[in-house]
């Protein structure tokens, strides 16, 4: 059996329909779908909880799924909130470690966001810092950054390079 979205979605409503053996099916197919999402983001020796965390969450929340909506979008909400959930969990733990446990893909602003920016920030120099908060978080401008941070606009948009750059390489190098 395959897992596309018409296969998924079928077993899906089989499953809410009370047929445990969709159910099971449905399942079997998520989980090597979940592997390969993970994989890439968390340390192997985390994938498996999270998939099992995932598959939980989708068991509780079944009856949520909208059959007229599509049903991948929804499995990877939910995966993608297992995730979130985990490295929140793993920065609260030990932030200090951070990069130590899971792999974080760069350019992913909103999750860093949520990670915590001010803790990645203060791994940088103060300048890059404040010239990656003010443009990247705040959202000014370049020329309003310059003016705030009383720098050229030159050198607010070498720091904001800089600092996302040296951001990069940290993932890049714990990965």
């Amino acid at each position: 059996m395959t897992s596309d979205e018409a296969t998924l979605a079928r077993l899906m409503r089989s499953s809410q329909a009370g047929d445990a053996v969709a159910y099971r099916q449905l399942l079997g197919l998520a989980v090597p779908l979940l592997m390969r999402w993970f994989r890439r983001k968390v340390a192997p020796h985390d994938l498996d909880d999270l998939v099992q965390d995932t598959l939980l969450a989708v068991h509780q929340r079944r009856a949520s799924w909208d059959p007229a909506r599509p049903f991948l979008p929804w499995l990877a909400a939910i995966a993608r909130y297992r995730w979130v959930d985990r490295l929140r969990r793993a920065s609260v733990r030990n932030h200090d470690t951070l990069f130590d446990d899971i792999a974080v893909e760069s350019g992913e602003a909103a999750l860093i966001g949520r990670l915590g920016c001010d803790r990645l920030l203060a791994l940088l120099p103060p300048a890059q810092a404040a010239a990656i908060r003010a443009v990247k978080i705040e959202g000014l401008s370049v020329i309003e950054a310059a003016g705030h941070l009383r720098q050229s606009e030159s050198m607010v948009k070498v720091n904001v390079h800089r600092g996302l750059k040296r951001l990069a390489a940290m993932v890049d190098e714990e990965v």
